[in-house]
């Protein structure tokens, strides 16, 4: 499994960017993919998780401003982040677990400025 994550770059406080992760496999096969960040002092923090089932999940510091989506047709799923944050700046990694093997994408870096 190959995830290729992209879609990041500079942002204004209060500005949107989308992230999209690529899989090289059929994403219905994962149970779920992950939005992880790690941020400028070294702090990998989780961000949200969409089941195969479509149940979405986010943690606090981004609840009701990032939406995570999937396409399957495109093995892609997706990271709407609106209202960005000085604080959502971080590297931003997809990650899944297929057969007990974890998967990374390579990260994508976001910078919010004020």
């Amino acid at each position: 499994v190959q995830l290729q994550a992209c879609g990041g770059g500079l942002a204004q406080a209060g500005g949107f960017l989308t992230l999209s992760c690529v899989s090289s496999r059929n994403i219905l096969d994962f149970n779920a993919v992950t939005w992880y960040r790690r941020t400028p002092g070294g702090e990998r923090e989780w961000v949200a998780r969409i089941h195969n089932n479509n149940i979405e999940s986010y943690a606090a510091s981004v609840n009701g401003r990032f939406r995570i989506t999937r396409d399957d047709a495109r093995n892609t799923v997706h990271l709407q982040m609106n209202n960005l944050k000085l604080e959502d700046t971080a590297v931003y990694y997809c990650h899944t677990n297929v057969e007990r093997r974890n998967y990374w994408g390579q990260g994508t870096v976001v910078t919010v400025s004020s």
